[in-house]
């Protein structure tokens, strides 16, 4: 799988303001900063993340390291 696929899904199935993966066809790093995080513990937000890439997680995707983000703890990131 290609991390732009990744990527697209990722666009597609959420609110995002950002969204970078990185990856080797079978381990995957993805940054995602989204409003639907607002609220919600690490587990949820894994969980919103995992939901959108259906299948593709359980057929495709061997590895996902995830880091989400609020917009809010992005800006106060930089």
């Amino acid at each position: 799988m290609d991390p732009k696929e990744i990527k697209i899904m990722i666009e597609n199935g959420m609110s995002n303001l950002v969204v970078n993966v990185d990856g080797d066809g079978t381990h995957f790093e993805a940054l995602i900063v989204s409003t639907e995080f607002e609220g919600k513990s690490l587990i949820e937000r894994h969980k919103i993340v995992y939901g959108v890439l259906g299948n593709a997680m359980k057929e495709r995707i061997h590895a996902l390291s995830l880091k989400t983000f609020t917009p809010e703890q992005w800006e106060s990131r930089n």
